[in-house]
């Protein structure tokens, strides 16, 4: 574990992703874990694990829940994403030495990503604010592509497990790089363990790089049914996205996040970036069962 940091904090462990996170720093890493919860948060935690709660509009609240703390990992979502700087401000204000920013997901250092999903400005904000902040606060930012094991689960991925129908998006032809849940816990341990090597930068991470065409036969095969194929075009789902939110319909986001990660110029594979598996030893995770888990009702990593 790295000298440097001992104590860590996680901001939303509830959520998608939350649960997961948690899970993995408690059993499989030595860190000290708190989570911090919003003051009059209805969210229940394992026995066990400490929780501390403050005003998150509060940088002297935040600062004193953040107090003895190395490390902050920001979950939080929907708009709470464009105001991480009252986060970072109460760390700094608390002496804390590494934070995390919300990030998880898409590659919001590529322009053409930001373009079809502009609302991924509050992400690259959290950033640059923190870039602006190096003298008093290191930070690292993880990539993870959509979350696999979840994606599926939910639908996300365009396969609907209910009715046993895909919706290819450009033939399902375009690579995508994806982390199951529990990895993306790991990766932020060993992001933390490598405190030197991750300081005031991006990491790339995933559980593997695949394609809505390559799923869809191993699908069929761990389900022995086949299914039905339906098709849409990127173009059209980051039209309808546009349409949708300017009628402040925010479903359209999921759209436009779609049509930029599965779409068929592939911006949603990681690889060119340069994936940090191989330093962090994360290991490549097998498509076929990461689908037997989520077909069985669970998420990979789950007992």
């Amino acid at each position: 574990m790295s000298s440097e940091i001992k104590n860590v904090v996680i901001i939303g462990a509830g959520g998608n992703l939350g649960p997961s996170i948690l899970n993995a720093f408690l059993k499989e890493s030595s860190f000290n874990v708190t989570v911090l919860s919003r003051e009059g948060s209805q969210s229940t935690f394992p026995s066990g694990v400490k929780v501390v709660r403050a005003d998150y509009n509060s940088p002297d609240s935040l600062a004193t829940a953040f107090q003895g703390q190395d490390a902050v990992i920001s979950l939080v979502g929907g708009m709470a994403l464009g105001d991480q700087s009252k986060l970072i401000d109460g760390a700094i204000k608390a002496g804390v030495k590494r934070f995390i920013p919300s990030e998880f997901g898409s590659n919001t250092v590529d322009p053409r990503v930001l373009a079809i999903v502009p609302l991924f400005a509050a992400k690259t904000g959290a950033v640059n604010y923190l870039k602006s902040k190096e003298k008093e606060i290191s930070w690292t930012s993880v990539i993870t592509g959509p979350f696999l094991d979840w994606g599926l689960k939910v639908g996300f991925l365009g396969f609907d497990l209910s009715s046993k129908t895909v919706t290819l998006i450009d033939e399902g032809k375009g690579k995508f790089t994806s982390t199951n849940l529990h990895q993306i816990g790991l990766a932020l341990i060993k992001a933390l363990e490598k405190s030197s090597e991750t300081k005031n930068t991006y990491i790339f991470v995933g559980s593997l790089t695949t394609s809505q065409a390559e799923i869809l036969p191993v699908i069929e095969k761990v389900s022995a049914q086949k299914w039905t194929v339906e098709h849409v075009t990127s173009k059209e789902l980051i039209q309808t996205g546009g349409e949708k939110l300017q009628k402040n319909d925010f479903s359209g986001i999921a759209d436009l996040i779609k049509g930029a990660a599965f779409g068929g110029d592939s911006l949603g594979d990681s690889r060119p970036a340069g994936l940090w598996n191989e330093k962090l030893g994360l290991k490549e995770e097998s498509l076929e069962e990461t689908v037997k888990a989520v077909l069985g009702g669970k998420l990979v990593g789950e007992n």
